[in-house]
C-alpha cells in the first residue's frame, strides 16, 4: 500500500485541538486503551467495531524497535476478516510528546485510503502519551 500526500508541519492550532487531558479522556481510552500501553515502548492497537459500533476486534502490535511499530499484513487480514465497519487506531509515545510525526500523519492517510477503499470507516487515530492523547479527528486531520 502506497499513499504520497505532501507532508508538511501540521498548524499549531490543529495540535492545540487533537491534545486531550488525562482528566478529559473518555471511558474507551481510558479504561480499554490506555492500559495496553507499556511506557518504554511503542505499540498500535487496532479496534474494529461492527455496524452496531460494539468492538469486535482487537489487535495489539509491539514494537519491534523502541521507537516505531510496523503493522504486518497477518494483523490487517484478522481484523479485516472480522467484518468490521469502523476502526480505532492507536499508538503511544513513549518519548511524551504527543505531536504527530510526518510519519503519523503519512501512515494515518495511508490506512484511511486503505479502508475507504474497503468501505471502512476510520473512527479515530489516538496517541497517547503519560498526560492525556492526541485525537486525530479532534485535530481534524482524519
Amino acid at each position: 500500500m502506497t499513499f504520497v500526500a505532501p507532508t508538511a508541519k501540521i498548524p499549531r492550532a490543529a495540535v492545540a485541538a487533537g491534545i486531550i487531558a488525562l482528566t478529559d479522556e473518555d471511558a474507551i481510552a481510558r479504561h480499554l486503551l490506555r492500559p495496553l500501553f507499556a511506557a518504554d515502548a511503542e505499540s498500535v492497537i487496532l479496534a474494529g467495531f461492527d455496524a452496531h459500533a460494539r468492538l469486535i476486534a482487537l489487535e495489539c502490535l509491539s514494537a519491534e524497535r523502541k521507537e516505531h511499530c510496523r503493522i504486518a499484513a497477518q494483523c490487517w487480514n484478522r481484523i479485516l476478516g472480522r467484518r468490521i465497519a469502523a476502526l480505532l487506531m492507536a499508538h503511544n509515545h513513549p518519548s511524551g510528546t504527543a505531536e504527530p510525526s510526518e510519519a503519523d500523519v503519512r501512515c494515518t492517510r495511508e490506512v484511511v485510503h486503505f479502508l475507504t477503499a474497503a468501505g471502512i470507516e476510520m473512527i479515530d487515530h489516538l496517541i497517547f502519551v503519560e498526560s492525556g492523547h492526541f485525537s486525530f479527528r479532534n485535530a481534524q486531520l482524519l
